[in-house]
């Protein structure tokens, strides 16, 4: 007499295989792209996409939740939703064949179109997506045909089949993770050539910038330094997989609304007399009081010098930037000709630009946030009308010209922090770019502004340190900073969210006195 068929698998056990499979089409397709697309990784595809599509309040929550770590934040949450999709595709192929395969089929033609649609886009790019569809669709059905219901099996024949099945998911997984691995490593070893591009003889300036003056710096534990380390400078862009650029390939145009067209490659820049400069950039995303913003020594040639070989026409208002990776900028004309440091930098405190920020060539554009400035692997102005063309961020909401705001930060003592009752040393830095810094107050719960000593100005492009010494009394207080610039402007108390073009108001933090 046979024994009863065997049970129903649990839903854990379908599940199971779908993410083996999705595991296996993954792996197989990041191996792939490390091969012969590494911009064509399905997390990264997606990602791009994602970002592209995401409103300015996600975008801003994001970065407001995660800041620097946004991009981190963001594969994490693609890894999540790949992983119920998994889960419920093999559920759905267990109990309503071929519905998971159809869940998958869909995904992956998610990841195609991203893959296919994001700038510079190969044929090539279309492999990863397309393997790691059919690849998880093939072995989701293989496994979950190991989990039908066999006629009549045998107690022993049910076990004998739930370990097979076992074995194959975990051979399938084991092969997958193996494959992203390897991947992982053929794109780390292209990060390590260029990394090794990157370290090439920094040329020395022909115009050394102005030493920076013995006063522009206070000594105080937790103030932030007046020249902000390479490792420490704020990262907010697009780019999920920072962009790998051969310098012996890179060119930049300047085309568009001009009499000449100019076309230049990196050794001919590097030959050109480049110029040291101290620049202050800030995001349009830094809120009241926040880090994403700092100060850096440039080395580079000045952009108007190249704007004039190309003669813009007399019409002409706008500079679209292009980065490599096809994300673009709009910038005034006027910022780019005009007598401010506006530079393709190549340098950045002494080394070649890191590939984050930017290698081999950046834009640097001192008073404007970096949505419509600060273009990373710049490759092409567009000399153009604002009335004609629009960036980025423009076409997402954001203002088209993104003047930096007048602003300040308190930055010693830190927000509830407790102190000794006292002299407290109040801290931090003020910035109002291309115009200046002239004054800073700091206030007391609501009491008198009390003037604070500044740091010696380095320019009126970058930010400037000071300093309130408090006889600070016991009890909880709540310590206020405000900043007047060099034309007499003071920094409102308004409130306003860092969208449309940067955030108002006064930073303040609570402190605690015994």
């Amino acid at each position: 007499m046979s024994s009863p068929a065997s049970p129903t698998p649990a839903r854990a056990l379908p599940a199971l295989a779908g993410l083996a499979a999705v595991l296996a089409g993954f792996g197989l397709a990041e191996l792939v792209a490390g091969l012969i697309a590494p911009g064509a990784s399905p997390v990264l595809v997606v990602g791009a996409l994602l970002i592209d599509l995401a409103p300015v309040w996600a975008k801003e929550l994001v970065i407001s939740l995660f800041g620097t770590a946004d991009k981190v934040a963001l594969v994490v949450f693609i890894a999540l939703v790949a992983a119920v999709l998994a889960a419920l595709a093999g559920i759905l192929e267990y109990r309503r064949a071929p519905f998971g395969r159809f869940v998958i089929v869909a995904a992956g033609l998610v990841a195609l179109a991203a893959a296919l649609t994001r700038a510079g886009a190969s044929p090539f790019d279309a492999v990863p997506p397309v393997l790691a569809m059919v690849v998880a669709a093939l072995v989701l059905t293989m496994l979950i045909n190991r989990l039908r219901v066999r006629r009549a099996p045998t107690a022993a024949t049910a076990e004998l089949d739930r370990r097979r099945f076992l074995v194959y998911t975990g051979i399938s997984a084991g092969a997958g993770v193996l494959a992203a691995i390897g991947g992982q490593l053929l794109t780390a070893g292209s990060r390590a050539a260029d990394a090794a591009r990157a370290l090439f003889p920094l040329p020395a300036p022909s115009t050394p910038g102005t030493p920076l003056p013995a006063g522009a710096s206070f000594d105080i534990d937790g103030l932030t330094p007046i020249i902000t380390p390479n490792a420490e400078f704020y990262r907010i862009d697009t780019a999920l997989s920072v962009p790998r650029i051969d310098p012996s390939t890179w060119t930049l145009r300047i085309t568009g609304l001009v009499e000449n067209e100019v076309e230049i490659d990196f050794a001919e820049l590097l030959a050109l007399p480049l110029a040291e400069s101290t620049t202050t950039l800030a995001c349009v995303s830094n809120y009241v009081g926040g880090d994403l913003i700092g100060n850096a020594v440039w080395l580079g040639y000045p952009i108007r010098d190249l704007l004039a070989r190309a003669k813009p026409l007399a019409d002409a208002d706008m500079v679209l930037s292009r980065s490599q990776d096809g994300w673009t900028a709009s910038t005034p004309l006027e910022a780019l000709t005009d007598d401010r440091d506006s530079i393709l930098a190549v340098g950045m405190n002494g080394e070649p630009l890191p590939l984050e920020h930017g290698y081999p060539v950046r834009m640097v554009v001192p008073g404007l946030y970096g949505y419509v400035s600060a273009t990373k692997w710049v490759t092409e102005l567009v000399v153009t009308r604002f009335d004609q063309e629009t960036a980025y961020w423009s076409t997402r909401g954001w203002s088209q010209k993104g003047p930096v705001k007048l602003s300040s930060r308190v930055d010693v003592p830190r927000e509830n922090a407790s102190v000794d009752a006292g002299t407290v040393t109040v801290a931090g830095v003020a910035w109002s770019q291309h115009v200046g810094i002239s004054a800073v107050d700091v206030q007391v719960d609501d009491g008198d502004w009390n003037p604070a000593t500044l740091a010696d100005a380095i320019s009126v492009d970058t930010w400037r340190q000071w300093r309130w010494d408090w006889d600070a009394p016991s009890g909880s207080h709540t310590l206020r900073v405000r900043a007047t610039d060099a034309d007499g402007l003071v920094q409102t108390s308004k409130l306003a969210d860092v969208a449309p073009d940067g955030a108002t108001g006064l930073h303040e933090i609570r402190v605690s006195i015994s």
